[in-house]
């Protein structure tokens, strides 16, 4: 174990943020660079010699957090990544974007703060890659065997890695026109900035693993053609088909996806353009929809010159502590926040949007909304609670509802559907079609990144046994696992 006393001598520590007033001028991400640096071996010093690790529990992946959390309390970082990349390919991207149910569930969080699992490891790969210590895995020989894998984020580009590690000759679609899916155009630059994915990707470059960008697969690229190329097909597409609000005025401008306005915000930081298409600057902004992606927006519009951001979310406020009926070692759904909702705004719980209203040129001005209660398995609007709130850009952040991949290749590769929408899968993420996969949000439904991986991981190896008739790449999860989430 790291420090036997540390849990109880060493108090919690974080990763420093920015000043709201300095991080609002650019898009970096909103932590002091190295700002734990001086503290981390202390913080992975606090995890306990607590005989069950339930933190291994709450990680999908399965990540060994007692073992790395110990090298790093030692100052090894060689063995320390070394550990952390027996289980995770990515871990610069979960050690940003993981909501952390590998927190909920240590043991010391209990009756105290849990250890900063996330701090620890994204210190650990951070270091590694300054110190040159993350390298291509090239295969020694190679199998072959050709495998596409439809769709370029945390999933598909998980399940690449290992096949290409394995040996097998791996091609990556993408219909956007650069790789990482919802990685790339979807997680704002200040959360993660897209130099970590380029460097990974350049890493997989080297492995073997090869990339199409701007082909949209059922479209530019039939099934048929991905059936008679490649000798195993992986679906790793994600699921961006998002929920709409059918209330009158829906149709006036100004009203857009989440999905719609965050790409672009995404693209500026890329150079594609100066200013974005969709702009919050000078406007009152209205973010329906309480979760991660509305924080997003948040965010985006702080950045672009929003005069005013209200966030609308139909749920009650959630407690500052975790609730009675979901205990420990399950994710609580309790108040969060995040760097977004440091920077301004204001946040409105248990409302419904009722219609919009515009000018004279279709344009949204007016947003009207309701108190909600519920009763009886439903929202009721409270009477008398109606009001009118300025909302210049809106942006709908209400969730997905299922897989992108409806655009002719589940007709094309003659694959099932589950009740939920999403592609049906067995027990070894198969499809009912011999040879076609499916991992992450494209057969699982919109979740969390570690899920993504571990699903990654996991149709890797059902994938490579397929091929091979065995396979020595790890698998941490089936399809059938369920997150310790209430």
């Amino acid at each position: 174990m790291a420090d036997p006393k540390g849990f109880l001598t060493t108090p919690k520590q974080l990763a420093e943020r920015r000043p709201v007033d300095v991080r609002l001028r650019d898009w970096n991400e909103v932590y002091v660079e190295r700002s734990l640096l001086p503290i981390i071996t202390k913080q992975a010093g606090r995890c306990m010699d607590c005989g069950i690790p339930f933190c291994h529990n709450g990680c999908p992946l399965g990540n060994l957090i007692p073992e790395w959390n110990d090298l790093a309390y030692r100052d090894d970082f060689v063995g320390a990544i070394e550990r952390l990349h027996a289980t995770n390919n990515f871990p610069e991207f979960t050690g940003r974007l993981c909501p952390a149910p590998c927190e909920s569930a240590c043991v010391l969080g209990i009756n105290q703060d849990a250890v900063t699992i996330k701090n620890v490891e994204v210190t650990i790969i951070d270091k590694a890659w300054d110190r040159g210590g993350v390298t291509p895995q090239v295969p020694e020989r190679l199998s072959g065997k050709t495998v596409a894998v439809v769709g370029s984020g945390p999933s598909g580009l998980a399940a690449a890695q290992q096949l290409t590690r394995a040996g097998h000759t791996v091609v990556v679609y993408e219909r956007a026109d650069r790789i990482g899916g919802l990685l790339r155009y979807g997680i704002p630059e200040f959360k993660m900035e897209k130099r970590h994915i380029n460097r990974r990707i350049e890493q997989m470059r080297a492995e073997g693993t090869r990339f199409r960008t701007g082909v949209e697969v059922g479209v530019d690229l039939t099934g048929q053609d991905l059936r008679s190329r490649f000798d195993a097909v992986v679906i790793a597409a994600g699921a961006t088909t998002a929920r709409d609000l059918p209330v009158p005025g829906r149709e006036l401008n100004g009203i857009h996806q989440a999905m719609e306005y965050l790409p672009l915000a995404n693209k500026v930081q890329e150079g594609d353009y100066v200013d974005s298409p969709i702009s919050a600057k000078g406007k009152h902004v209205v973010v329906i929809g309480g979760g991660d992606t509305g924080a997003d927006c948040v965010g985006t519009a702080h950045r672009q010159g929003a005069a005013s951001v209200t966030q609308l979310e139909i749920m009650p406020r959630p407690s500052d502590l975790r609730p009675a009926g979901q205990p420990w070692p399950t994710m609580p759904m309790t108040y969060k926040v995040t760097s977004a909702h440091e920077e301004g705004g204001e946040r409105i719980y248990s409302v419904s949007t009722t219609h919009f209203a515009g000018d004279a040129d279709g344009n949204v001005q007016e947003l009207h909304l309701v108190e909600v209660a519920f009763k009886d398995g439903k929202f009721e609007p409270v009477p008398g609670s109606e009001k009118v709130i300025p909302a210049q850009l809106v942006t709908l952040a209400m969730g997905f509802t299922g897989t992108d991949v409806k655009n002719g290749l589940v007709e094309q590769l003659g694959v099932e559907l589950d009740a939920r929408g999403n592609v049906a899968r067995d027990g070894k993420f198969g499809t009912n079609v011999d040879g076609v996969y499916v991992c992450g949000d494209a057969g699982r439904g919109q979740s969390l990144i570690v899920w993504a991986i571990a699903e990654g991981r996991s149709a890797a190896a059902a994938v490579d046994t397929y091929l091979g008739g065995k396979t020595a790449l790890p698998a941490p999860i089936k399809p059938t696992d369920r997150p310790l989430v209430v």
